[in-house]
């Protein structure tokens, strides 16, 4: 007999009806209203954001918002159409020539999406036939991307380039197309790629390589350019992939390189060919907002000083946290029971935090995961450590 449609979800249901019975106000947040970059009502309280991922605070920023009001009054709400169609307007243009300008690259591709990015350049660039070794840790964006395109997909172990070598030294002989990818900041525990030994991998053995530059754009490196300008590798990187939602504060996602052969990707990619074209008003915020992150290095410096605080208190304080200070910050717990009961307890006390469940998280773990911006005040970032203080002294 057939199964019905929604059978498959049977596990997952068993596991959401846990939750619900167990950790009911998780699944329920709402952000009610939002009143600053750094702080929502959620319940009818006001509480400090620290799980944004809005690293230089620039959802707010002045000049981002009236660039997105002057757009959308100017060239209306949306584009209804591809880049292929009607879809590209001169700042989809401008953008694209002043991301090239900004990284030091030759060409650039706006996407709707980060996640589109990844979709569509990790399905076209390689294919059946060719090989993709990426990172285990990889965002999901990245695995979808290498699905989509039908290339032997091997996965290394999370920042092992040792293991990396293993496999490349496998496929030596296989005399086929290699892409090695890697991120930046990785988004669940903080920690970088080791960019400088993957690259000389990269070249030993003739692979390409991509770097997602997600949570590392406007955070690492002199200029902002992320973990390739701070490793000095830059030439070393065939292609950076990023998103607007993060340092940029808005949505939309693109990919740069210096190879003149990107632009075929805008004509074989299907993520970009029938995906509609990113509003008016999220490029024009994003061009104000790489103009910031160009002009305004203190950002940056502000958001390292908030991270190593709170990094340092929490360390401290005894708490499970990763190897290095980041914007990102996560505390590993070995059951979802123990994390709610912080989480939950953190956001009693005005204070929210990211759970994060398996399988988005390494290892199995259940994380809190805090990232820090340069909008928090020092009293912010105080008031978020004393939190986990109280918390940490009451459950001992």
């Amino acid at each position: 007999m057939r199964v019905a449609i929604f059978d498959k979800f049977q596990k997952l249901a068993a596991v959401r009806e846990a939750l619900e019975k167990h950790h009911v106000r998780f699944l329920n947040i709402v952000m009610e209203d939002i009143s600053s970059a750094t702080e929502a009502v959620i319940d009818g309280k006001t509480v400090i954001l620290a799980g944004t991922n809005n690293y230089l605070g620039l959802t707010f920023n002045e000049a981002c918002i009236q660039a997105s009001c002057k757009a959308v009054e100017k060239e209306g709400t949306g584009t209804t159409g591809s880049r292929m169609a009607n879809g590209t307007l001169s700042g989809h243009v401008a953008l694209e020539k002043e991301l090239s300008d900004f990284l030091g690259r030759d060409k650039t591709i706006v996407f709707s999406t980060g996640y589109v990015a990844n979709l569509a350049i990790l399905s076209t660039l390689v294919g059946p036939g060719e090989v993709i070794l990426l990172d285990g840790d990889c965002h999901a964006s990245i695995y979808d991307g290498c699905k989509l395109g039908g290339a032997e997909v091997i996965r290394f172990r999370h920042n092992n380039p040792a293991d990396l070598e293993k496999r490349l030294r496998r496929l030596a002989e296989r005399n086929t197309n290699i892409l090695i990818v890697v991120e930046g900041i990785y988004s669940m525990m903080g920690d970088r790629a080791p960019l400088a030994d993957i690259v000389a991998l990269k070249k030993k053995y003739g692979a390409y390589l991509i770097v997602d530059e997600a949570h590392s754009l406007g955070v690492l490196g002199e200029n902002g350019r992320g973990l390739a300008e701070e490793a000095n590798v830059e030439d070393d990187v065939d292609f950076v992939v990023g998103t607007f939602s993060k340092s940029l504060g808005a949505i939309g996602g693109f990919c740069s390189s210096n190879h003149p052969e990107l632009d075929l990707v805008r004509y074989a990619s299907r993520p970009y060919v029938f995906t509609a074209s990113s509003a008016p008003s999220a490029i024009a915020s994003t061009r104000a907002a790489l103009q910031i992150i160009r002009s305004q290095s203190e950002l940056r410096l502000q958001l390292w000083d908030n991270a190593r605080t709170l990094y340092k208190r929490l360390q401290e304080l005894g708490y499970k946290v990763g190897l290095e200070p980041s914007p990102i910050i996560a505390i590993r717990y070995d059951n979802i029971g123990e994390a709610y009961a912080m989480w939950n307890g953190l956001l009693e006390r005005s204070i929210y935090v990211n759970m994060v469940l398996p399988p988005a998280t390494p290892d199995g773990a259940v994380l809190l995961r805090c990232s820090l911006s340069a909008a928090h005040s020092p009293q912010q970032v105080e008031k978020i450590a004393d939190a986990f203080a109280l918390l940490r002294n009451s459950s001992h």
